[in-house]
Order: C-alpha cells, then structure tokens, then sequence
C-alpha cells in the first residue's frame, strides 16, 4: 500500500467517525429535548393537579367557614335560651322561698 492510499483511507476513516460523531450527537439532543419536553409536561400536569387541590382545599375553606358560622349562630341561640332559663329559675327559687317562709311562718317575725 502506498502513500496516497494510506491518506485516502485516513480521511475515509476520519470522514466515518466524523459522521459517526455527528449522528450520534444529533441523536442525544434528540433525546434529551424529548426528554426535557416530557419531563415539562410532566410538570404542568402536576401544577395543574396541584391548581385542582388548592381549589377544593378552598372550597372547603370556605364550607368550614359557613359551618363556622352557623354553628356560632347556634351557640348564640343556646347562650340566650339558658339565660333566659336562668331568669326564670332565679325568680322560681325567689318564689319558692316566700311559700316556704310563708308556710312556716319564717316571714312573722
């Protein structure tokens, strides 16, 4: 083999592993940008999901907060029932206690 069939195969050589490099190049960014484009719509479905739960957690937020307030309401109803009830069994004690010195004579003094 001579000099210039040595060169040739040189830069058919060098040529192969130049387009070796180049296809195998242009195929991992193929990859890695699918990659990176799956792994951000991966991403936006997960914001989404989170979007849903943030969402529900405010809802019931907010049913938690009526359910406040109703049974606040309702405690406020009970607070003046029982006050009322109290009035009223402080002027049935009053009572009692006059028909007891009243039946006992305890008022004659």
């Amino acid at each position: 083999m001579n000099e210039p069939q040595a060169w040739t195969l040189i830069g058919v050589f060098a040529a192969g592993m130049f387009g070796t490099v180049t296809l195998i190049s242009t195929m991992f960014v193929r990859m890695m940008r699918d990659g990176f484009h799956s792994v951000r719509t991966e991403f936006d479905s997960v914001r989404n999901e989170f979007g849903s739960v943030r969402r529900e957690f405010d809802s019931m937020r907010r049913e938690f907060a009526s359910g406040r307030a109703e049974i606040t309401s309702e405690f406020a109803s009970v607070r003046t029932e029982i006050r009322a009830v109290h009035g009223r069994i402080d002027h049935l004690d009053r009572d009692v206690n006059a028909i007891y010195r009243h039946l006992f004579g305890i008022d004659r003094g």
